[in-house]
C-alpha cells in the first residue's frame, strides 16, 4: 500500500467525504422520477457504444442508475450501501474510501468496453462494498430486512457464492463486469489473504511434523489382555471384557473365549 500512501499525500484533499450519502441520494432521485413518470434511466445507463457517439456523461452517471427490485429491497439495499460505506470511510479514511470505490469503478467501465451495446451494471461496485466490510467486521450483526439477527459473514459467504454460479453460468458481459468489480476487493485484502493462507499452511506443516516427531497416536479404548490388539490396529475385530477375570479384563473376540482367567493372587503376583 506504499503506493496507495503516496496518492493519498498528493490528492487526499480531493476525496469526497461521506460519498455513499451523495451516491444512494442520486439514486434515490432517479428512482422517485420514475415514479412519477419521468423515467430517464436510459439516458444515464452506461452503453459504450452510445459513449463512443459522443454519450461521455454516461460513463459517470451511471453509478447513480438504481438496481431494478422491488421497492422494500431497493431501500434496504440503499440502507446497507450507506451503513457500510460509511463504516469503511470511518475505517479508511475518506481518501482510501473513494480511491475504493473508484478503481472498482474504472474497472467496470473498461469491461463495458469490451461489449460496447450491452449496457453494464453498477451492482457489482456496491457489492464489494458489502464484501470489504464483511472481510474487516466478519462478526457484525445486523438485523436483516430490520428484523432478522444474521452475521454479516454468513451475508458475506452467499453472496460469494452467487458471485461464483454468476461467474460460471452468465453470459460474458456478467462475467467480465462481476471481475472487473473484485478488482478493488483484490487490491485492498488480495496480500493479507495469501499471507493467511500461507500463515495456515505452515501452522498446519509444523502441527504435522510435531505429530510424526512425537509419534503420538489417538489412544486406544479397548486393547486384548492376551495379544495386545486394539480397535485401532484392527478394526474388524470385537472386543468384550471377562466378569470372570478379576479386573474385568478385555479380550479381543479370538481370546474372550479362549483364555486362563486371572485372579486376584495372579494379578498381584504378575
Amino acid at each position: 500500500m506504499s503506493l496507495l500512501n503516496r496518492l493519498e499525500r498528493l490528492f487526499g484533499r480531493f476525496a469526497i467525504e461521506n460519498i455513499s450519502i451523495y451516491l444512494v441520494v442520486g439514486q434515490v432521485f432517479v428512482f422517485l422520477m420514475a415514479m412519477l413518470g419521468r423515467d430517464f434511466t436510459g439516458l444515464i445507463a452506461l452503453v459504450p457504444g452510445w459513449v463512443l457517439q459522443g454519450q461521455v456523461w454516461r460513463i459517470f452517471t451511471f453509478v447513480f442508475d438504481p438496481p431494478a427490485v422491488h421497492p422494500v429491497l431497493i431501500a434496504f439495499s440503499w440502507y446497507m450501501f450507506y451503513l457500510m460505506g460509511g463504516a469503511l470511510e470511518h475505517f479508511w479514511g475518506a481518501f482510501r474510501y473513494n480511491f475504493f470505490l473508484f478503481f472498482g469503478w474504472v474497472l467496470t467501465v473498461v469491461a463495458a468496453f469490451v461489449f460496447p451495446f450491452v449496457p453494464a451494471t453498477n451492482i457489482f461496485i456496491a457489492g464489494s462494498v458489502l464484501l470489504a466490510f464483511a472481510y474487516l467486521n466478519p462478526e457484525f450483526e445486523l438485523l436483516f430486512f430490520f428484523v432478522l439477527p444474521l452475521k454479516i459473514k454468513w451475508v458475506a459467504r452467499f453472496q460469494w457464492v452467487v458471485y461464483a454460479y454468476a461467474a460460471l453460468t452468465g453470459a460474458w458481459p456478467t462475467r467480465l463486469a462481476l471481475l472487473a468489480s473484485l478488482g478493488n476487493f483484490f487490491l485492498f485484502f488480495g496480500r493479507d489473504i495469501i499471507q493467511r493462507i500461507r500463515s495456515g499452511r505452515r501452522q498446519m506443516a509444523f502441527r504435522a511434523q510435531q505429530f510424526a516427531a512425537s509419534g503420538d497416536e489417538p489412544a486406544a479404548r479397548h486393547r486384548c489382555h492376551v495379544c495386545g490388539r486394539t480397535e485401532l490396529s484392527n478394526p474388524e475385530l470385537d472386543f468384550r471384557y471377562c466378569s470372570k477375570c478379576a479386573n474385568d479384563e478385555c479380550y479381543c473376540s479370538q481370546h474372550l473365549g479362549n483364555h486362563v482367567h486371572t485372579t486376584p493372587a495372579a494379578t498381584k503376583g504378575s
